[in-house]
């Protein structure tokens, strides 16, 4: 599928690069951190994705009964699910307490399981889902991270399982390699508590969808892309 992920992307990375000169000087927060202190404003800020949310929700099989949620936070992608799958169980693992605390009050009727834990860490498990969801989480992570990660993932997965990513995506190999230093300077320069800090380094799609090959999906590709949330389907095979 022929998507672009930028329209301006000479506009886009000279904007990025004023950016990261402007709040050089700015240490990163530590993850959960970040999140819990933007708790009340988290929802508002996010809807900016609300298309993207109904789009991945729309791309999970008819007869989903199981699912996993990477940085399900309260639960933005999970609202369209339940709407989609109102009996649906979900099992969702994010850094933030406070955001799991909001989830479950949101949801308190659902079948829900949320684990406070680095889910890059975690088990998942074989065979035990029938998909697996993520959105804007995965791009705070470097690829042998996520290599691991997708490897984990596809042996999770039943074996007609697919996975939904929604995130944001490099547009340039410019832009990656760009962020990627920035990231590695600030961790340099500023100690920070806690293994995660909340600074983006996204991949290319291409370099994406080459890690999900990799860690044994059957098949990964674009799909869509909603106000720069790029959404990506890997199959764990081809039956």
């Amino acid at each position: 599928m022929d998507v672009v992920i930028r329209e301006d992307i000479a506009g886009y990375m000279a904007d990025l690069k004023k950016f990261l000169a402007d709040t050089r000087d700015e240490s990163p927060e530590e993850m959960a951190a970040f999140f819990s202190a933007r708790l009340d404003i988290y929802e508002e800020h996010m809807s900016a994705w609300a298309k993207g949310y109904r789009r991945l929700a729309s791309l999970l099989p008819e007869r989903t009964a199981s699912i996993l949620d990477l940085g399900c936070g309260t639960g933005l992608e999970l609202d369209e699910i339940f709407r989609r799958f109102p009996d649906v169980e979900v099992t969702g693992i994010d850094l933030c307490a406070d955001m799991l605390k909001k989830l479950s009050e949101k949801h308190p009727d659902k079948n829900l399981t949320l684990l406070c834990a680095d889910y890059l860490a975690a088990p998942f498990g074989e065979n035990s889902f029938d998909a697996a969801v993520s959105f804007e989480s995965l791009h705070h992570f470097f690829p042998g991270d996520k290599l691991g990660l997708y490897r984990k993932l596809s042996a999770a997965l039943k074996e007609t399982g697919v996975f939904i990513l929604g995130d944001y995506i490099a547009c340039c190999d410019e832009e990656e390699e760009l962020l990627r230093e920035a990231y590695l300077e600030k961790r340099r320069r500023f100690p920070v508590s806690g293994k995660f800090v909340h600074f983006d380094i996204p991949l290319t799609a291409e370099h994406e969808i080459s890690l999900l090959k990799d860690a044994g999906f059957a098949e990964a590709e674009i799909v869509g892309c909603e106000n720069g949330a790029t959404l990506i389907a890997a199959k764990k095979s081809r039956v």
